[in-house]
């Protein structure tokens, strides 16, 4: 037997559930993705089931991830159950899904907080990190940062500063596996009933500070090259697990690339002060380039805007741009394909 309070099951999430017409089927938390096939933690175990193929088609449903809350159908013979309903979330962490098709896929679902991660060695980079806070802030989950192997930085107190530059308002943590340093500022986030997510690239040392936040070898790692501190994806899945003093954390696959999917209130929380700067430029279309009045180009010059940071900004600006054109683009194909199906139906009829 498990008790889902231990997983996060609270009050908000029952209300959800007994609203629901399927009620009167079971509760889970999936716990692993791995696909057309999902692991749950039950009140009676865990499980495998599969997704009801309406989840899977879209059409405004819910396909459901790693740490929704999912109502199942149990079969009496040897079927797998069935997930036939994604309760509502609270949280999502999500970026679009690589290849042609433009969709959303989910990260982490119902998490409270959010470790991003970088590594004091060659990974260390502030425009990648800049990308994964504005994912943080727009998934409603606290960020937290979160930088790895300090034991083998000797400028950390440097980096430390660039970091908070870019991360206002956000708590900043050098940590350590090897010596244990800044173990237990960040484990102060994990708490019974509490879920966190660890969110980076390979070979910043995800499984590793999860292993060691639980006193145990609860994750597999593998070795960084040394060369260019690149890993390959220790975590092939998302995968939730319960710590042994309570909260349950979510390791990821590392991501090579995080392509924004939704972005408004994660870019006003990032480049709030870019934002600003926009508004008092002396005309409302500026290009910031050799306008008058231009208060971006001010900046640039008098140094209280950097270079690179100003570039990052026109970079996910144009980025966005793109992911938003490519949506219409597809909400245009398949509103042509509905009205082709209509008139060949009334064309039958009449």
């Amino acid at each position: 037997m498990a008790d889902l309070t231990q997983y996060g099951w609270n009050e908000s999430m029952k209300a959800h559930y007994e609203t629901s017409e399927n009620k009167e089927n079971s509760l889970g938390r999936v716990i692993a993705d791995f696909g057309y096939k999902l692991k749950l933690i039950t009140e009676e175990g865990e499980t495998l089931a599969t997704v009801a193929p309406r989840l899977l088609q879209g059409n405004g449903q819910i396909r459901p991830a790693a740490g929704d809350w999912v109502i199942f159908k149990k079969f009496e013979d040897q079927t797998e159950p069935m997930i036939l309903e994604v309760l509502p979330r609270k949280t999502k962490f999500s970026r679009a899904a690589a290849g042609i098709e433009v969709k959303e896929q989910v990260v982490a679902a119902n998490v409270d907080v959010v470790f991003l991660m970088q590594s004091l060695n060659q990974n260390f980079n502030l425009r990648r990190l800049e990308r994964y806070l504005i994912a943080a802030w727009e998934s409603g989950a606290l960020p937290v940062i979160v930088l790895t192997k300090s034991d083998i930085c000797d400028d950390t107190d440097t980096k430390l500063s660039q970091v908070y530059e870019v991360a206002k308002g956000v708590d900043i943590f050098a940590v350590s596996a090897v010596t244990g340093e800044g173990l237990d500022k960040v484990k102060a986030y994990i708490t019974p009933g509490k879920t966190v997510a660890f969110l980076g690239s390979s070979g910043v040392g995800k499984s590793t500070l999860v292993n060691s936040l639980s006193g145990k070898e609860l994750l597999k790692t593998q070795e960084v090259r040394e060369d260019d501190a690149r890993g390959r994806h220790t975590t092939t899945h998302r995968e939730l697990d319960l710590l042994p003093d309570g909260g349950v954390v979510l390791d990821t696959p590392g991501m090579r690339t995080l392509t924004l999917w939704e972005a408004e209130e994660g870019i006003a929380e990032v480049f709030g002060d870019i934002e600003e700067l926009v508004k008092e430029c002396r005309f409302s279309d500026c290009k910031h380039q050799n306008e008058p009045g231009c208060a971006v180009r001010a900046a640039l010059q008098n140094g209280s805007l950097s270079e690179k940071r100003w570039e990052n900004w026109l970079k996910l600006q144009k980025e966005l741009l793109y992911i938003e054109g490519k949506r219409n683009f597809q909400v245009r194909e398949e509103r042509k394909k509905f009205q082709k199906a209509i008139s060949r139906n009334q064309r039958s009829v009449y």
